[in-house]
């Protein structure tokens, strides 16, 4: 599995539609679910999925409205339930003669929403077009449940995810699964020689622990990792534990990481919940990272410390005060198709 900074051929998108992921707040989600299809379009082409023509003719009309690069974007009517594409859609590997296929893991609403069947044939259909090898992982005779938005890698064999999502049973996605199970389906599936555990997630994680709103690569060496200075929140323990652990922890060839911290924003609360705001949910793309902001006094240091690590690539703020709502932001939402090579 190359790393997200590697070379995209595309982001696959799933345009909003779902009123209750965002109770009593959806009317600007569209408005700020474009903002982010704006920049993609600057920088690669973006596959979008809505429900049907006439979605197709409303959305046209918002992103032309936005600004967007109409022309890097090719629309699939391919009807999802929510459209986290991170979770629900493909995660692409690339082998050594350069071909890209797609896993596509099987996806249960994070052992939690009954209405998920939708988004789990999502990839299949969109792939009936886009004509890519497909592969459905499975591990002991079944077919393995893996969302995108728990795990993450560094192109080099060594990948990030936490205890809390995939080994407790609670929202369980595979049932008897141990840490061996995952470790041999990394293997297969992903390449990966090298498994990092962290322990447990932010609060408001709706997905039980996903570790993009925690610990992230930005280069074959170095995590990024959020912390929380307030002793008396309840983010602080967890991630101190969870930083604790990548200092101690080794890359796929025994080196230490480099371990660096992003600040926590203040908990952003909605209706009495608070909600899972976190600047680690930032999405690279090509030149380009786009970086979930809360109108928060951090936010310019989030940005400063992402910029400093990506020193080549444009740092973009995305107001996502409104999207958090939906208990996901920009990494959430997006998941990338590596270009061929």
């Amino acid at each position: 599995m190359p790393a997200e900074w590697d070379a995209h051929e595309a982001t696959w998108l799933g345009w909003p539609h779902e009123l209750t992921d965002w109770p009593g707040k959806f009317a600007p989600i569209p408005w700020a679910f474009s903002e982010m299809v704006r920049h993609l379009s600057r920088v690669e082409r973006v596959f979008l999925l809505v429900q049907d023509g006439a979605s197709e003719k409303r959305v046209r009309a918002i992103l032309r409205k936005a600004g967007t690069h109409l022309d890097n974007v090719d629309f699939f009517r391919v009807p999802t339930d929510r459209g986290w594409m991170r979770d629900s859609g493909p995660i692409g590997v690339r082998n050594a003669a350069g071909d890209v296929a797609l896993n596509h893991f099987s996806f249960n609403g994070w052992a939690k929403y009954a209405n998920h069947k939708r988004d789990a044939a999502a990839a299949t259909k969109v792939n009936s077009k886009l004509q890519r090898r497909l592969w459905l992982p499975q591990h002991n005779g079944r077919r393995v449940v893996l969302e995108g938005g728990s795990i993450d890698v560094n192109g080099a064999g060594t990948l990030l995810t936490t205890e809390e999502c995939l080994l407790s049973k609670v929202q369980e996605r595979n049932p008897g699964f141990a840490r061996a199970d995952y470790e041999e389906v990394f293997r297969n599936y992903l390449g990966i020689t090298n498994t990092i555990w962290l322990k447990n997630g932010i609060a408001g994680d709706d997905t039980h622990g996903h570790v993009d709103d925690l610990s992230r690569f930005v280069d074959e060496g170095t995590v990024v990792t959020v912390v929380e200075t307030k002793p008396d929140d309840a983010n602080y323990k967890p991630l101190q534990e969870n930083l604790e652990i990548l200092l101690s922890s080794r890359d796929q060839n025994g080196h230490p990481l480099r371990v660096v911290t992003l600040p926590m924003p203040a908990p952003v609360y909605f209706d009495g919940q608070r909600l899972p705001a976190s600047y680690a949910n930032f999405y690279i793309a090509n030149r380009l990272v786009i970086v979930p902001t809360f109108t928060d006094p951090q936010d310019r240091a989030a940005l400063n410390t992402i910029a400093s690590l990506f020193p080549s690539r444009e740092v973009v703020g995305i107001p996502c005060r409104d999207l958090v709502l939906g208990l996901g932001t920009l990494h959430c939402m997006t998941q990338q198709q590596p270009a061929a090579k």
